[in-house]
C-alpha cells in the first residue's frame, strides 16, 4: 500500500522522472485488508490495486527481495542485482512475529500475504479444525472468516483478555462473548508451551488438537536488510524518520509500517501499522521529493536563484492514528491515541449490539472506538484533532450525536 501509493502520488503531484516499484513478491501489487476477508473466504479471487501502472508510468520489478543498501553509491541491492537509485523510499512494511521452531512444524500458518491466504483457503474449505494463537486483530478477523466457513475453531491468548496493548481489558472484557457467540472457544491466560504435528500444547498442560495453526501475534518491521547501511534503526526495528518521512541518509525516505515517526500532537514517537497510516503518509513523501528536489536544483551553479532559500518547505506528517476492523459481524472502528489516566466516557452498553467509548483529557477528546456506531466516528474525526473541549455528559447520551457535545 505505502510503496504503491507513493508511486500515485509522485505522478498526481507533477513528478516527471522514471518512477520504479520492486516488491518481494511475484504478485502485482495488492490490498491486504480483503485477504482476511473476503480473500480468505473465496468470495474474491484477489485484491490487486485497480492500477494501470503502464499508463501511470511506474515500473514494476516483482518477485525482487531487497538484500541492502548503498547510500554511498546510491545503489540498492536485490537478489536479481544492483538497482541505482536518485531518490529512494523505503515501504517494506512488516513482518509477522512466529512461535519458536514453528518452521518446522506441517500444518503452522501466518497471515499476511496473498500466498498465505491460499495456503489457507483450503483449510476453511475442507472445514479443518483450526488453532488460532493470538486474540488481537488478525486473530479476530481469521477467527470471523473460519467460523463463517464452519471451521472448528480455539483462540489461544496468553494475555488475560483480547485485543491485548491495542485496548484497555475492561474495554474488551465484553469482546470475549463475541467468540462465543460466533462458536469460537477463548482461552486467554495462557501461552503456547510447543506445537507438534496436529497439536497445540498449552503451557497448563492442555493438548488442544488442530488440522491447521494459525499464528497472528503480532508484526515488526521488515528492516533487518538495513543492517550496515547507515540508516538508523530504532530499538522496535523501525526505520528512525524524520517529521517529513526523511531518514537518517540523505535521498532515503521511509514510509508504512517499517517507519516510526516523530509526532508533535502526541509529544511521542508513533510506529503505526495500519493501512490508513501508509495511506496519508505517502502523500507527504511524494510531497517532500519534489520539494527536495527542488531545493536541490535551486541550489545547483548556474540555476536561477542559487544559494537562496529553499524552493519549497515540504510537508510534516502529523496525523491522528485510524484503524478499523470486520470482526464477528461488527464494525469496529479507533481514533486517536489514549493514555493511562484519561478519562473514559461510555456512549451505550458495551453488551448492546452498538456502542462507543470515548477518552477525554482535560476535557478534549483524545481517542474513541465505535463498535457499529460509524457516525459517531465520523464527527470525532473532525473534532479530535481541532481540541475542543467536550460535555462528558452529554458524551455519555448515545442519544446524544458527539458533534452535540461540545461545550460551549
Amino acid at each position: 500500500m505505502a510503496g504503491v501509493q507513493t508511486a500515485v502520488q509522485l505522478r498526481e503531484r507533477g513528478w516527471t522522472g522514471r518512477v520504479t516499484l520492486i516488491g518481494a513478491e511475484p504478485h502485482r501489487p495488492y490490498d491486504r485488508p480483503p485477504l482476511s476477508k473476503a480473500v480468505l473466504l473465496g468470495t474474491a479471487e484477489h485484491s490487486a490495486f485497480d492500477l494501470d501502472f503502464d499508463a501511470l508510468g511506474v515500473e514494476l520489478l516483482l518477485g525482487r527481495e531487497v538484500t541492502g543498501l548503498r547510500p554511498a553509491e546510491h545503489v540498492l541491492d536485490t537478489v536479481a542485482g544492483p538497482e541505482p537509485y536518485g531518490r529512494l523510499v523505503l515501504a517494506t512494511g512488516a513482518e509477522p512475529l512466529v512461535l519458536p521452531d514453528s518452521a518446522q512444524v506441517t500444518g503452522v500458518h501466518l497471515l499476511r500475504t496473498f500466498d498465505d491466504v491460499a495456503r489457507l483457503r483450503p483449510v476453511l474449505a475442507e472445514r479443518r479444525s483450526v488453532v488460532v494463537v493470538g486474540a488481537g486483530w488478525i486473530g479476530a478477523e481469521f477467527t470471523t472468516a473460519a467460523r463463517a466457513a464452519g471451521c472448528a475453531v480455539t483462540v489461544v491468548e496468553a494475555a488475560e483478555q483480547p485485543l491485548p496493548g491495542a485496548l484497555p481489558s475492561e474495554i474488551t472484557a465484553p469482546m470475549r462473548g463475541w467468540y462465543e457467540r460466533s462458536g469460537a472457544r477463548l482461552r486467554t491466560g495462557v501461552a503456547v508451551a510447543a506445537l507438534e504435528p496436529g497439536a497445540v500444547i498449552l503451557a497448563d498442560g492442555e493438548r488442544l488438537p488442530a488440522d491447521a495453526v494459525v499464528v497472528g501475534i503480532g508484526a515488526r518491521p521488515a528492516t533487518d536488510w538495513l543492517a550496515g547501511s547507515g540508516v538508523e534503526l530504532c530499538a522496535d526495528g523501525s526505520v528512525r524518520a524524520d517529521a517529513g518521512l526523511r531518514t537518517t541518509v540523505p535521498d532515503v525516505y521511509a514510509v508504512g509500517d517499517c517507519a516510526s515517526f516523530p509526532s508533535a500532537r502526541y509529544a511521542s514517537r508513533l510506529l503505526v501499522h495500519h493501512w490508513d497510516n501508509a495511506l496519508s503518509g505517502a502523500e507527504v513523501v511524494a510531497a517532500n521529493i519534489l520539494a527536495d528536489a527542488a531545493t536541490d536544483a535551486a541550489a545547483e551553479p548556474g540555476a536561477t536563484g542559487a544559494g537562496a532559500e529553499p524552493a519549497a518547505t515540504g510537508a510534516v506528517f502529523d496525523p491522528v492514528p485510524y484503524f478499523w476492523s470486520d470482526q464477528f459481524g461488527r464494525f469496529v472502528q479507533y481514533l486517536g491515541r489514549y493514555a493511562e489516566g484519561d478519562e473514559l466516557v461510555h456512549r451505550g452498553d458495551p453488551l448492546d449490539p452498538a456502542w462507543t467509548v470515548c477518552w477525554l483529557r482535560d476535557g478534549k477528546l483524545t481517542a474513541l472506538l465505535s463498535v457499529d456506531r460509524p457516525r459517531d466516528l465520523a464527527q470525532a474525526r473532525k473534532l479530535l484533532p481541532r481540541g475542543v473541549p467536550m460535555d462528558s455528559e452529554l458524551l455519555a447520551d448515545p442519544e446524544v450525536p458527539v458533534k452535540k457535545a461540545v461545550r460551549d
